[in-house]
């Protein structure tokens, strides 16, 4: 009988491991437009105002990734302004990362 409790108690502890890896992997994997959560994170003092920083190497890797015409379907959202994020500093901000402005944004 003890060994078959320090079997379930194996099994349970590698099961709690799998499962606590599976959602670290699920919540870091998030993304809006191909871009990580982690990423408009680092962009965010980029377009916001009235003081906005330079964007960082961070912030720019990942908008190098991102899908922008997705992103610049956004712009004329009233969320932006209500998460601090001014559009009009949004939209510039490919060009300040050196990459291609999407047409039409």
């Amino acid at each position: 009988m003890e060994r078959f409790q320090k079997l379930f108690l194996v099994i349970v502890m590698i099961f709690a491991a799998i499962s606590s890896k599976s959602v670290l992997q699920l919540s870091t994997a998030q993304t809006i437009c191909n871009m990580p959560v982690a990423g408009l994170m680092a962009c965010k003092p980029s377009v916001t105002p009235p003081n906005p920083t330079a964007p960082t190497s961070d912030c720019c890797s990942a908008l190098s990734h991102a899908d922008m015409n997705c992103l610049c379907s956004y712009k004329n959202s009233k969320l932006l302004p209500s998460l601090g994020i001014d559009p009009k500093l949004a939209v510039k901000l490919p060009a300040k990362c050196n990459l291609p402005h999407p047409a039409n944004c």
